[in-house]
Order: structure tokens, then C-alpha cells, then sequence
């Protein structure tokens, strides 16, 4: 991705899409006040979380004993609440439907490829589905602090156990078969990249023409298989997006500030609540409101404004898919293929010239 000499100005940049995720499904419910529980403390969440200022609502959704949820109806039913109480905001469901482990003790593992699936199946169905690129480690813990983790269920051996050994499967076969599905249904994949390795997987699904959308995505520096909060990791992953991508900062824990000011800087998006970060300052705890609420007022003190639902569906260019191999790398700004059967029998360009 290039700059410009203008490019930091807040005039030759988009407003700000700020995403939120206030569902937590990697924290249980005594882990923090700001967790909803009921369909009505859901939706309520999203509506404050909308008035804030977040405009995409990444999506999990809890039983009512608090557990996270891996029942696809409450899914439909809550996407129906939200559709009614927050018309405009972009509805985001996460693909993983919900890692947390579910009794004491218990490895934090997702959920199987053919349940994964039936996510391009929900009704009404959401906007986005997030994508997990390459079958890697999320080890969270390698980059919690003990402050941070302490009084969470982070901070307790069995939990840390657990999420220290988390890993999650998104192989060549899923991923293939999941863009297939989500597009056919409407839905438009949302790429959770961790570094640029994936991000090169996912320019290969394009250049052999198993994805054809807008890149949208997040980098998720969350360590432990993934970036790191190291600008020098940030810079050299916007070095690598095509010109076009549609690019979200995601951090972890109070990481989350300083990478998600340097995201809104640049002109890029940013990602924030529950689910990723719980503090303020140090051991200040932070709702996930109050964490929209910071990024508004960071982008306002540099003349940024903040996308409306409407400004914010456009830039997600939600709707949007094209037909062709050709067309997608051009509209998302990466160079044309050099041979048309990239990705068909190994072949990659031309074939060497004999000696």
C-alpha cells in the first residue's frame, strides 16, 4: 500500500469505521460487568455500542447461563433482534462461533469445519463472516501481562492452561469451501489475517480465483502465532496490502491504544471491546463503550471524522462481489496475473525458456 504526500490528511482519507466486539466469548461472564448475558442486554450493548459510534458489530452470542453460545438458532434469533434495534450498523458474525472452553479445565478449541459452515446458512443472514486464514496457534496468553489477567479467569491456571494451547483449523479445503458458501449466500468474508504469511494465502486464494470480493480485512496482532504489537510488524504488513484493501488495526489488551491511534493516524480502522481488551488504564477497567468512545475522541483531535452506517457500508463495500479473477485483483489494486491458470496443476507463470 502507498502514501502520498497528502495521505495523512484527514481530507484524502475515508471516515472512520470503528469496529466493535463486546461479546467476549474468550472471557466468562464474572470476568467483567460489561458482558451481556440476556437477548435483551445483547442487543441492548449493541445499541450503545452503535451510539457511540461503532458502526460494524462483531458478532457472538451467549446462553443464558452466560456460556458462550454454539447454538445456530439463538444465532438467527439474536441477528433478528439486531437487524430491528440496529438497522444500520454492519453485523459481522464471528467465525468461530465461540472458543471458549466450556467447562473447568477444558481446552478452548472451535468448533468442527461442517458446523463452521452452517454459518452461510443464518437467517437473516449477517453481513460479514470473519475467516480465520491457515490452521495456527492463538496462544493469547503470550502476550497477557499478569496485571491484565489478573481477577479473570485468564489469571487462573486452568484457563491460562487452556488458552496457552488453543490453536484453530482453517486449512486449504475449509477456507476454499467457506468463501464458496458465504458468497453464494451474500455474505461477504471478512479476512482475519495474523501476519504476512496469511495475507499471502489469501492473495493466492484470489490469484486462482477461489475468492472474488473486496479485501476487507483485520490484522490481528495478538502474538502467540500472530503479529505482535511491534509497529515495525504494522508497517510492514500495510507495506504488503494492495492499494485498495479495506484495513482494521486489531490488538490485544492495552496494546489496543497506542496500535489502533497509529491505525486512525494513517487513515486506516480500528477494532475495539470486551472481547479483546478489558482495561482503561492500567487496572482501570474499560467498557466497551468507553473504549468507542476513545477512538472518537482520538480521531476527532485529528480532524477525522467518524463513519456513518451508511458511510460505513460503502467503505466495507458490503455487496459487493465481482466476476471475475481478473476484476478482483484490479479493483483491489494488486497486479494482474502473469498466467491465467495460476493455481491450476502447480502452474504459476510461464514455463522457463529451454536453454
Amino acid at each position: 500500500m502507498q502514501f502520498f504526500d497528502d495521505s495523512l490528511l484527514p481530507e484524502t482519507q475515508d471516515p472512520l469505521v470503528i469496529q466493535v466486539a463486546p461479546y467476549a466469548p474468550s472471557f466468562f461472564p464474572r470476568d467483567s460487568d460489561d458482558i451481556p448475558l440476556s437477548y435483551a442486554e445483547q442487543v441492548q450493548k449493541a445499541v450503545d455500542c452503535y451510539n457511540a459510534g461503532a458502526t460494524v458489530l462483531h458478532v457472538h452470542v451467549r446462553e443464558p447461563d452466560g456460556s458462550g453460545s454454539k447454538d445456530l438458532d439463538r444465532f438467527n434469533e439474536m441477528l433478528d433482534r439486531l437487524r430491528t434495534a440496529v438497522p444500520k450498523m454492519i453485523l459481522q458474525v464471528g467465525g468461530s462461533i465461540s472458543f471458549a472452553p466450556k467447562n473447568d479445565g477444558e481446552a478452548a478449541l472451535w468448533l468442527s469445519d461442517d458446523t463452521r459452515h452452517m454459518l452461510a446458512n443464518l437467517s437473516p443472514a449477517p453481513d460479514q463472516v470473519t475467516l480465520a486464514v491457515n490452521t495456527n496457534q492463538m496462544n493469547v496468553m503470550e502476550l497477557i501481562t499478569e496485571d491484565d489477567a489478573r481477577g479473570t479467569s485468564m489469571g487462573e491456571t486452568n484457563y491460562a492452561e487452556a488458552y496457552t494451547e488453543m490453536y484453530y483449523e482453517a486449512g486449504p479445503k475449509f477456507m476454499k469451501e467457506h468463501m464458496k458458501r458465504l458468497t453464494a449466500a451474500g455474505i461477504q468474508t471478512h479476512f482475519m489475517v495474523g501476519c504476512a504469511r496469511d495475507l499471502e494465502t489469501v492473495e493466492r486464494l484470489v490469484r486462482s480465483g477461489h475468492y472474488l470480493g473486496p479485501l476487507v480485512l483485520n490484522w490481528v496482532a495478538i502474538g502467540g502465532g500472530h503479529d505482535g504489537p511491534n509497529p515495525r510488524n504494522l508497517m510492514e504488513f500495510i507495506n504488503r496490502l494492495p492499494q485498495n484493501a479495506v484495513f482494521t488495526v486489531e490488538g490485544l489488551m492495552r496494546n489496543v491504544y497506542p496500535l489502533c491511534a497509529m491505525g486512525i493516524a494513517m487513515g486506516f480502522h480500528v477494532r475495539v471491546g470486551q472481547e479483546d481488551n478489558l482495561w482503561g488504564r492500567k487496572g482501570e477497567r474499560a467498557t466497551s463503550v468507553q473504549q468507542i468512545e476513545k477512538m472518537v475522541r482520538i480521531s476527532e483531535e485529528l480532524y477525522r471524522p467518524i463513519a456513518t452506517g451508511e458511510e460505513a457500508r460503502r467503505i466495507y463495500k458490503i455487496g459487493t462481489f465481482y466476476s471475475s479473477v481478473e476484476e478482483t485483483l484490479r479493483e483491489n489494486g494488486w497486479l494482474p496475473n502473469r498466467n491465467k491458470n495460476f493455481g491450476v496443476a502447480n502452474v504459476r507463470s510461464a514455463p522457463l525458456m529451454a536453454a
